[in-house]
C-alpha cells in the first residue's frame, strides 16, 4: 500500500542448545507475523541454537540439527510469501560461520555470514567462527538446497523491497556492511544480534541504529537475543528496534520472558525518494560488487497502515512538547537576522504588528536579536496599521505585546490613504473584491518600506511557509520584505513556538501571547462582523492549516502522490477530519500551490529553519507556469 511494507522483529523464548524447541517457537512466531500481514520478520543471531552455547558450537550433533532445523523452518513457510531471516552456526569449507539465512516460500534464498567478529569482554567469537568478510560468489548445501553464500548478497523481492542483512557487531564496525548494502540499493536492513547489557548500553544502541538509518535513508530492523541466553557472565535483554530514516518507529520492552514481536509499516517509497533528492547519497560509490538474489515471490505490501507511524505534525518530529526544538528554530531565526542586520549596517528593524501569530513571532525574533547584538529595544520600530477590517482585539493585542517588550509602537491609520487610492484607480469601496483587500496590504508594505528608508533600517517580513505554499499573501504587499524571518516555518509550528515562548514568561507578556493564540487566523482585510469581531477567518476559506502543513511536508519533502497524501492524512487525522474534508482541502492546496508559484519565485531572503524552504535560490525551483492537471486528475 503506497510503498509501505510491514517489517517485524521477533524475539523468541529461547531454549539454549535445544534446537527442536527453538525451531517450534520460531515457526510459531513466523505464522503469527504472517497472520499480522508482515512482509518480513527478523530473528536474533543464532536463534536456532542460542548464541551463548560456547564450545557446543563445534559439536557435529548440534550443527547437523541446526541445518535440519533451517530446512524445517523453510518448509513451514511454503505457500507464504513472508520473508524470514534467522540465525544459526553454519559449516562451510571446514569452518564455522555465524550466519543469517533468508527464507521465503520454502526456499532458503541466501546465507549471509557475519563479517566483524567480536573478541573482547565476554565475547570470544574468533575462538568459534571464521569471518565472512572475504567469502563471496560461493554456495553451500543446506539439506537438498544449494544456497548462495557470502557477504556479497543483496536481496530483491519486487517493487521497492530490496534489502540487506548484517549481524550484530557488523553494525558497530568502522565500515559497517549496511553502508555498502545501502549504496547497492538496499532500502531495508536487517540485523540479527545477541547483545549483552550494561548500564546505558541500550540507549547507545538505540542512537546508533537511529543514526545508521538516517545516514543511509533506510529502514533498519534489529532483533537481539533475550533473557534465556546464558547468564554465566552477562545478561541479554531481547532488545528489538525498528528505525526509519532517523526515527524509532517501534521498540519492544526489554527483559521480557515470553516471546514477542514488534511491527512497523515502513515507507520504502519515501526512503527511495529521499535518496533521489539527497544528491550527496550517491556521491559515495560502493567499493563492493553484490550478487542480487531474486526471491521466489514479490514482497507483500502492508495490508493497511495500522502499524505506520504517521506524525500529524511532521514539522515537529518530537511532537508539541518539544521545547528544545522550538528554541533551536527560534535561535536559528535570531542568528539569521543578526547576521543580515550587521552586514547591511542597518540602524533599525521595521516591522508591522497585526496582533496575529506571524507578526508576533517575527517581533519576538527581532526583540531577541537586539538583545543578542547589545542594542536598545527601540532599535525595533513597530507599527500597527489599522484598516477596514482591523478589530479592537487584534489592535489591542499588538500594542500590549509591544508594551510588554518595551518596544515603542506607533499607529498609522491606513483608511484615508486607501480611500484616496480607491478614488485614484476608480474602485468602488463597496466592492469588497481582491482589489479592496490588496490595496490595504500594499499600502502597509509601502509605509514600512518608506519608514525603513527614513530610519536607515530594514523591513522584517512576517509571512510564513504555509502562506507562501498557498500564495495566501498579496504580491508585493505582505509578500515582500528585506528579510523574512518566518519564511520556512509553517503556521502550525509558529503556533507551537509562540505557545512555548508564552510558557517561559509570566505577567502581561504571557497574557497577551495567550490572547493572540486564541484569536482566529485572519488577514483582517474585510470589515468586522456586526459584533465588531473578525469576519474574515482564513481557515473557513481555505481549510485547516493543520492539513495544509501536513500536505506541504509530504508533497514537497517526500514527493508523495495526492492519493498517498490523502491516505496518510486520513490515518494521521482519524477522528479529527473526515475523508471529505481532507480531500476537499487537498484539492485547494494543489490548485493554489501551482497557481501561486510566481510569488515564491521572487520571495525575499529568509533563513531555512525547518525541513522545507521555498527559497527560489536553490531550495525550491519550479516554473510559475507549471500545470496542476496531472496532480488534480488523480
Amino acid at each position: 500500500m503506497f510503498g509501505f511494507y510491514r517489517l517485524a522483529a521477533a524475539v523468541p523464548r529461547l531454549f539454549l542448545a535445544d534446537v527442536k524447541s527453538n525451531t517450534q517457537e520460531i515457526i510459531k512466531l513466523c505464522r503469527t507475523a504472517s497472520e499480522k500481514g508482515a512482509t518480513a520478520v527478523v530473528f536474533p543471531e543464532m536463534c536456532i541454537t542460542g548464541y551463548t552455547i560456547g564450545d557446543l558450537v563445534f559439536q557435529k550433533t548440534l550443527l547437523d540439527a541446526a541445518e535440519n532445523a533451517a530446512v524445517e523452518i523453510a518448509r513451514a513457510t511454503c505457500n507464504s510469501n513472508i520473508i524470514v531471516i534467522v540465525g544459526l552456526p553454519l559449516r562451510f569449507d571446514d569452518r564455522i560461520y555465524n550466519t543469517a539465512l533468508v527464507i521465503q516460500n520454502g526456499c532458503i534464498a541466501g546465507a549471509v555470514p557475519k563479517q566483524q567478529l567480536v573478541n573482547y569482554r565476554e565475547y570470544h567469537e574468533k575462538r568459534y567462527f571464521a569471518s565472512g568478510r572475504d567469502v563471496f560468489d560461493s554456495f553451500v548445501n543446506i539439506g537438498d538446497q544449494v544456497v548462495p553464500f557470502g557477504s556479497d548478497l543483496i536481496f530483491s523481492a519486487g517493487g521497492e523491497f530490496k534489502f540487506g542483512v548484517e549481524i550484530c557487531e557488523d553494525l558497530w564496525s568502522v565500515n559497517a556492511p549496511s553502508g555498502e548494502l545501502a549504496l547497492a540499493g538496499a532500502l531495508a536492513l536487517f540485523n540479527l544480534a545477541c547483545c549483552t547489557e550494561y548500564a546505558n548500553k541500550a540507549a547507545l544502541r538505540r542512537e546508533l541504529i537511529k543514526v545508521q538509518s538516517a545516514k543511509l535513508n533506510a529502514a533498519y530492523v534489529f532483533a537481539s537475543g533475550g533473557v534465556y541466553e546464558s547468564t554465566t557472565d552477562a545478561v541479554c535483554s531481547g532488545h528489538a528496534l525498528i528505525a526509519e530514516n532517523g526515527n524509532i518507529a517501534a521498540e519492544n520492552k526489554r527483559f521480557m520472558r515470553d516471546s514477542s514481536i514488534i511491527y512497523s509499516d515502513v515507507d520504502l517509497q519515501t526512503l527511495a525518494s529521499a535518496r533521489r533528492t539527497d544528491t550527496s547519497f550517491f556521491d559515495n560509490e560502493s567499493s563492493k560488487s553484490f550478487c542480487c538474489i531474486e526471491l521466489p515471490d514479490d514482497a507483500a505490501a502492508s495490508p493497511d497502515l495500522s502499524y505506520a507511524v504517521i506524525n500529524p505534525t511532521p514539522f515537529l518530529p518530537a511532537g508539541e512538547d518539544s521545547p528544545a526544538e522550538c528554541m533551536d528554530i527560534f535561535n536559528i531565526q535570531i542568528a539569521g537576522l543578526a547576521r543580515r542586520f550587521e552586514h547591511s549596517h542597518s540602524k533599525s528593524m521595521v516591522i508591522g504588528v497585526s496582533g496575529g501569530l506571524d507578526s508576533t513571532l517575527a517581533l519576538l525574533v527581532a526583540y531577541e536579536c537586539t538583545k543578542l547584538l547589545g542594542l536598545p529595544a527601540d532599535t525595533v520600530k513597530a507599527y500597527t496599521m489599522p484598516g477596514f477590517g482591523t478589530t479592537r482585539l487584534t489592535r489591542g493585542n499588538s500594542e500590549k505585546l509591544c508594551d510588554a517588550l518595551n518596544i515603542p509602537v506607533k499607529a498609522i491609520d491606513i483608511t484615508p490613504s486607501c480611500r484616496q487610492h480607491f478614488a485614484d484607480i476608480e474602485h468602488d469601496p463597496a466592492d469588497l473584491s481582491n482589489t479592496y483587500e490588496n490595496v490595504q496590504a500594499r499600502e502597509r508594505t509601502q509605509i514600512l518600506m518608506d519608514i525603513a528608508n527614513k530610519t536607515g533600517g530594514m523591513v522584517i517580513g512576517t509571512g510564513d511557509l504555509s502562506e507562501m505554499a498557498l500564495g495566501w499573501c498579496t504580491y508585493n504587499g505582505d509578500h515582500m520584505s528585506m528579510y523574512a524571518v518566518n519564511s520556512s516555518i509553517p503556521k502550525t509550528l509558529i503556533r507551537v513556538m509562540v505557545k512555548h515562548i508564552a510558557g517561559q514568561h509570566g505577567g502581561v507578556l504571557q497574557e497577551v501571547l495567550e490572547s493572540i493564540l486564541n484569536t482566529p487566523v485572519s488577514p483582517e482585510l474585510l470589515p468586522p462582523d456586526k459584533t465588531g469581531g473578525i469576519e474574515q477567518k482564513t481557515e473557513d476559506i481555505i481549510g485547516p492549516y493543520e492539513l495544509h502543513d501536513f500536505f506541504i511536508y509530504h508533497f514537497v519533502k517526500n514527493n508523495s502522490t495526492p492519493e498517498k497524501i490523502a491516505a496518510l492524512a486520513c490515518e494521521a487525522w482519524k477522528g479529527v477530519y473526515s475523508k471529505e474534508v481532507i480531500e476537499k482541502t487537498l484539492k485547494i492546496f494543489l490548485k493554489r500551490f501551482f497557481q501561486q508559484q510566481f510569488k515564491r519565485s521572487c520571495s525575499p531572503d529568509g533563513v531555512q529553519a525547518t525541513a522545507v524552504s521555498f527559497s527560489p535560490r536553490g531550495a525550491w525551483q519550479m516554473p510559475s507556469d507549471a500545470a496542476a492537471a496531472l496532480w488534480l486528475e488523480r
